[in-house]
């Protein structure tokens, strides 16, 4: 036991990230919840309506992780300067998050304006469509894309302060805000969709106008309790009178900083990418996938919460020069989240022949479906470990090599995997699946060794006197 001891965290350590992490796990849970449930509605609808949305969010999937990439710069600093109690360090970090998700936004929208047509379409034509007509779902993804686009705006802002919030510990009322927002869009989905209650019946418009509405009010929400609550979270106080950022700060976070937002632009394409050459296999291993995906979503909001845990509570240990308790953190943090995902894993595997049976669509969709969730789940412990060896290496300002590992890896290893297997093999594609999806098993070995150095644990905000 005495060897395994490092690994174990006691009750206080445990309690507190209980605290920290189940606000976060219901946020996701209650999100990734209802997103399931709008993708059966959708998919009630379909399998070309519900394969034409799969294809619009997964453009929308490379919005969402830029906006992640061009805020975690920020976040990297902002968890530090709470650590240190610098609530003024945290008003500029919250500032310059702002700046740059406006301009990430801006550039998308116009990006998906003008070629969101032409990036739909690479996942249609392709030889395993020939004898399809893909014109039902190429028609239907347009139609969620134009209406989508109008509900970046207020994600970015959310992003923004949900992000500050969370860095400061506060993950409470970002909970609240997207409970409020799952529970809109859900009701909408169902009237706008269908046609209820005297509203038209707008198909997968009305899913994407259901989304926008909702992510206006969580917007609201969140906005308007943080600004209510300034004594709370005093970096809030005159953080409109001007949006200067001082010049040395600016220069720190996009040094440490654009290398994670090239990560999440590469990861995020890479992923759409290795999706792409899925699609080559036809519309039944796209509608598969889309269903295998938002179930494994769901079930990974552990994952993604554990992720966000390592960040704030070893970002605050560094901010706060105490290097060998955030690697102490870091260490437990990561044994608990493996454990736990064993776990999770089995249930993935236990529900994977259940859940499709929900879809109302072909047989053939749903029986891929199922084999491609007992793949994910029996792969979900490495994933965890990734997941947070990630955010433990970009805590201490580490971004180079958090590129290298993620989104470098992605491109080198499972995006040429899948090319190749798909277009040159004769192989599956649930083999082809299962060999992408364990290839991040060297990648698991990289990151034990990365983090057994140490090198990553460093105090980015240390030479600041001002």
């Amino acid at each position: 036991m005495g060897k395994w001891k490092k690994f174990i965290g006691d009750k206080a350590f445990y309690k507190m990230l209980i605290v920290l992490v189940v606000p976060m796990i219901v946020q996701q849970g209650i999100t990734n919840f209802v997103s399931l449930l709008d993708n059966l509605m959708v998919g009630s609808l379909g399998t070309e309506p519900m394969s034409g949305v799969a294809i619009a969010n997964q453009l929308i999937f490379v919005f969402n992780l830029a906006i992640f990439g061009v805020l975690s710069g920020g976040s990297i600093f902002g968890a530090q300067f709470f650590g240190i109690g610098d609530h003024k360090g945290v008003r500029h970090t919250f500032r310059f998050k702002l700046i740059c998700g406006v301009f990430v936004t801006a550039v998308a929208i116009v990006v998906l304006s003008l070629y969101g047509e032409g990036l739909v379409a690479l996942f249609l034509n392709n030889e395993a469509n020939a004898m399809v007509d893909t014109s039902a779902t190429l028609e239907h993804a347009k139609s969620y894309l134009r209406v989508i686009l109008w509900g970046l705006p207020p994600f970015m802002v959310v992003q923004v302060y949900s992000g500050t919030l969370r860095e400061m510990g506060k993950t409470k009322a970002p909970m609240i805000a997207s409970i409020i927002a799952v529970f809109v869009n859900l009701t909408l989905n169902y009237m706008l969709i269908f046609g209820h209650f005297g509203f038209p019946r707008m198909g997968v418009a009305g899913a994407a106008l259901a989304t926008v509405i909702a992510r206006y009010i969580e917007m609201l929400y969140v906005a308007v309790y943080t600004h209510r609550s300034h004594e709370e979270f005093p970096f809030v106080q005159g953080v409109y009178k001007s949006m200067h950022v001082p010049g040395w700060l600016v220069k720190r976070i996009l040094i440490t900083g654009f290398p994670l937002f090239m990560n999440e632009i590469l990861w995020s394409v890479g992923s759409t990418a290795v999706s792409q050459n899925y699609s080559t296999r036809g519309l039944t291993v796209v509608a598969a996938s889309n269903i295998s995906s938002t179930v494994w979503m769901l079930f990974s909001v552990i994952m993604f919460s554990m992720g966000s845990a390592v960040s704030i509570l070893v970002g605050q240990r560094l901010g706060a020069g105490d290097i060998e308790g955030a690697k102490d953190t870091n260490r437990k943090l990561i044994a608990f989240s493996v454990v736990l995902h064993i776990g999770v894993g089995l249930l993935i595997i236990a529900a994977a022949p259940l859940v499709p049976l929900l879809y109302k669509t072909e047989p053939e969709v749903r029986k891929l479906a199922a084999q491609f969730l007992m793949v994910a789940g029996a792969s979900l412990p490495i994933h965890a470990f990734i997941h947070a060896a990630y955010f433990a290496i970009r805590s201490g300002g580490k971004t180079l090599i958090t590129f290298l590992f993620d989104s470098v890896y992605m491109w080198c290893v499972p995006v040429v995997l899948s090319f190749v297997l798909c277009r040159y093999t004769s192989l599956g594609i649930l083999a082809v699946y299962a060999i992408v999806q364990f290839s991040d098993m060297v990648k698991l070995f990289i990151g034990a060794a990365m983090l057994k150095s140490g090198f990553w644990a460093n105090n980015v905000i240390k030479h600041h006197n001002g």
